[in-house]
């Protein structure tokens, strides 16, 4: 382990959304931003006079940082902008935390922002011309996902209700969430029924299409402890890259999720067992399965069979995504920031009716493009230290 990198050395001491779903008109992404900033900033105490640290990133602004200062009206010391997808911001509390270490900053903010429904598919990143794959007109990244669960249902003989239980749990937890975008109950029946997008994947197998944005704020840990909300401790990082095209991954049912994984676990010096709640990226359902199989919560091969008696919604045995996840809470794009903020929340016990009790664990694990980038952050709270 680098001095840069050290156990409970720092940790996120605000974290907040800006508003969500479809946002008012003329919001644009770095509104949604500093709003999101602000917010996160007023939820630990401190000010913008005290940020010397800014890491962002959107697909609606080549230069996100120096677009978010400006409009801020700070100059930091250190600025990072960092874009491997949703995967950008579990990897950019590392780059925080190396930065914090070595006294680049002391208060960092990680924001983002999209206003991806108002804005409609004008506003996605059109992927990088591919000769392999462009001649079969693939829906991006639908189809990209798709291939991801039919391999595994033909290799592991995963089933389409299997991954249905996933949409519902994911539900569940969202009717607990008064901010969540899906309001309805939600059936196997349903997912099943709903539109066919890429087989096998149908509409309630893919994550919603919302604005939004989201900041966390971090600092060292002898500060974070006078700051005005409970710390959540980086314990664990691990960031790893795979592919960048889907037809280049190695195999369509193991992801870089085992390598960025494996270096969380060792930073923190807990295993799969230790965590109390898990916040994995699910912009499909196929993703929510292949990282519990990847960070080793369940065997390869036995996703399917782990998640389908409700293990995995509220009330089993491991709670995850219990924001709702980007399948029924947010998803603007990048959902990682979202993964992260719902982990903070947890950790302060203060998540109200879908709190999970005694949680002083948590993982929150980023993907981006097609199953390409992984990034895995645990936190934990000042008993775990």
């Amino acid at each position: 382990m680098t001095p840069a990198l050290q156990r409970g050395h720092v940790a996120i001491v605000g974290a907040a959304e800006s508003d969500l779903g479809k946002v008012a008109p003329g919001l644009g992404a770095i509104d949604l931003m500093a709003q999101a900033v602000g917010r996160a900033l007023d939820d630990c105490g401190l000010a913008l006079a005290d940020v010397d640290g800014v890491f962002a990133t959107t697909s609606q602004s080549r230069m996100p940082t120096l677009a978010l200062c400006e409009y801020l009206g700070i100059a930091p010391r250190y600025h990072d902008a960092t874009n491997m997808g949703g995967a950008s911001f579990m990897s950019m509390v590392a780059h925080a935390q190396a930065a914090i270490a070595a006294g680049l900053c002391e208060v960092a903010v990680i924001a983002y922002g999209s206003t991806q429904r108002s804005m409609g598919r004008a506003n996605v990143a059109a992927p990088d011309a591919n000769p392999h794959e462009a001649p079969y007109q693939p829906l991006y990244t639908a189809s990209s996902y798709a291939l991801a669960a039919s391999r595994h249902m033909h290799v592991h003989g995963t089933t389409r209700e299997q991954l249905a239980r996933i949409a519902v749990a994911a539900r569940q937890w969202a009717l607990l969430n008064p901010v969540a975008w899906e309001k309805k109950p939600l059936t196997v029946a349903d997912v099943l029924a709903s539109p066919m997008i890429s087989d096998p994947l149908t509409l309630r197998d893919c994550c919603l299409v919302t604005d939004g944005g989201g900041a966390i704020v971090l600092t060292r840990a002898d500060r974070a402890r006078d700051l005005r909300r409970p710390p959540a401790y980086v314990l664990g990082l691990g960031e790893a890259l795979g592919h960048y095209s889907i037809s280049s991954m190695p195999d369509l049912t193991t992801t870089a999720a085992v390598q960025s994984g494996r270096q969380a676990y060792q930073m923190a010096g807990l295993a799969p067992a230790d965590m109390d709640v898990l916040q994995l990226y699910d912009a499909f359902t196929i993703t929510t399965l292949l990282f519990l199989e990847d960070l080793g919560f369940c065997p390869k091969g036995e996703g399917g069979r782990f998640v389908e008696d409700g293990r995995i919604a509220p009330g089993g045995a491991l709670p995850v995504n219990t924001s709702g996840g980007g399948l029924s809470y947010c998803h603007p794009g990048m959902y990682g920031i979202f993964a992260l903020i719902e982990a903070v929340r947890q950790l302060r016990g203060a998540c109200g009716a879908r709190q999970v009790p005694g949680c002083a664990t948590a993982l929150a694990h980023g993907n981006g493009g097609t199953l390409s980038s992984q990034s895995t952050v645990i936190l934990g709270t000042a008993a775990t230290l």
